[in-house]
């Protein structure tokens, strides 16, 4: 029987990895915090049991940098490494140098994530999974215009062009008529080629009005996987997610099962270990799956808060060869929980606003969670995602959860800086997301409609 592991390096900054660092301490682990020079006053730095600076501001040259972050590991003898989300944390040449420096990834195995990094290959072994995909060309686009366009016409207009190796909404291009549809597959060819160092795209129908639905995943290296439900994430903008919430509102029990076991005979037909989340747009009463995220999401505690189940924690007993302790007969949801993302940047022309944070208070009361690392007197680094927090509302109903985040909301203070809170106060206060099942173009078209009006 594994153990786990003494000492962890954390190889990311922000309140992830202060979450990570909370995750160990609960389960006896040391904790190893590289940072950069940017982040030297970083509150998980200062709560690390050791840190190392990595190297100054650009995440090239620290957070991106490999040999230096395995260097930190070995230096201060840890045994494993998290990378938390964003960053390396998709990384599969990362993972694999990660374990053949003799360390443990707390990931998935490094073929997995080239696979599912490659969204070719992930359509494709979600096909063979018996997983329900968006109708779309076999494989990757030839480079026959004729080919490309008998593709389109069987699909049906509009047809949206996607980057292999795309994700996080980038790499994408819609198509309605076929006069554009050869220079748009020709420019999202070369912004792949530039941005992903791989020119494959494929096709796939654009569908209209979807919503964002995502299962999660744990599976061990025992063979053991379940999901823990259902999140939705239609609430975006520019393909960025701005609020998430779980249950999904509107999804029966009967579709939850049925996706959710679907999702889990996927990853345990491909091998997969650790946490992941399959994604879906969700049309009609039907599931279309788009990607596979081998990572802990950023939207992870609206399932903690539902399920009870410590993902972090999960993701690193996983990694330490342990079993899942857990069947899916012991998953059970219970309540409902909403996230917001809180971001330094105009609430409305969404320009980033770091800077000092000249006063900093966070709500509380019941079923309120707020993951953050900003502190008053904290600095936002420029050099980085804009994303300083998130706040986290439980109820035992939707309505409960919505009343108690709009009063959440209505308690945050946060002075220097410029934040998006007050958009998170008028979509809380939405009619149309207070009925739930909004798509994912809902808020693009309520921020078009409002500017339109000023």
């Amino acid at each position: 029987m594994s153990t786990l592991f003494d000492k962890i390096l954390i190889a990311n900054r922000g309140e992830i990895a202060l979450r990570i660092q909370r995750a160990c301490r609960e389960l006896g682990i040391r904790t190893v915090v590289v940072h950069s020079t940017a982040d030297i006053d970083a509150k998980v730095v200062k709560l690390a049991d050791e840190s190392v600076c990595i190297g100054p501001a650009p995440s090239r040259e620290s957070y991106l940098n490999i040999p230096a972050i395995i260097a930190a590991a070995e230096v201060t003898d840890a045994e494993a490494i998290h990378p938390g989300y964003g960053f390396l944390s998709e990384n599969a040449d990362f993972a694999d140098r990660v374990e053949k420096s003799g360390f443990t990834f707390i990931g998935p195995r490094p073929d997995t994530i080239r696979m599912m990094g490659d969204k070719v290959a992930a359509k494709k072994a979600m096909i063979a999974a018996g997983v329900p995909c968006v109708p779309g060309s076999e494989g990757a686009l030839t480079d026959d215009p004729v080919e490309i366009t008998r593709t389109a016409r069987a699909i049906g207009y509009p047809v949206i062009i996607k980057a292999a190796g795309g994700g996080g909404g980038r790499g994408m291009r819609v198509v309605h008529t076929e006069a554009a549809l050869i220079s748009s597959v020709n420019t999202t060819r070369a912004e792949a080629a530039a941005a992903f160092n791989n020119p494959d795209v494929y096709m796939e129908k654009f569908l209209e009005n979807p919503r964002h639905i995502e299962i999660q995943i744990l599976a061990d290296e025992h063979g053991n996987v379940i999901h823990l439900g259902e999140r939705d994430c239609s609430m975006q903008r520019r393909h960025q997610k701005v609020l998430e919430e779980a249950p999904a509102p509107g999804l029966t029990p009967k579709q939850r099962e049925k996706i959710g076991q679907r999702c889990a005979e996927a990853c345990k037909r491909i091998g997969y270990r650790g946490a992941g989340t399959i994604e879906f747009l969700f049309e009609n009463g039907e599931f279309y799956f788009i990607e596979m995220n081998t990572r802990v999401q950023v939207e992870h505690p609206v399932t903690e808060l539902i399920t009870g189940i410590d993902i972090v924690q999960e993701q690193i007993r996983i990694a330490a060869g342990l079993p899942l302790t857990l069947r899916q007969k012991d998953v059970v949801l219970k309540g409902h929980a909403i996230e917001c993302r809180v971001n330094a940047e105009d609430p409305f022309r969404f320009t980033p606003s770091p800077g000092k944070v000249t006063a900093w208070h966070m709500p509380g009361g019941p079923g309120i969670r707020i993951d953050s690392h900003v502190y008053s007197g904290y600095t936002i680094p420029p050099h980085y995602d804009s994303m300083i927090g998130k706040i986290i509302a439980y109820g035992d109903t939707r309505e409960q959860a919505i009343a108690r985040m709009s009063s959440a909301l209505s308690e945050v203070v946060i002075e220097g800086v410029k934040t998006n809170v007050p958009l998170h106060r008028e979509i809380l206060r939405d009619t149309h997301f207070e009925d739930g099942g909004t798509s994912i173009h809902y808020l693009e078209h309520v921020l078009l409609r409002d500017r339109n009006k000023s």
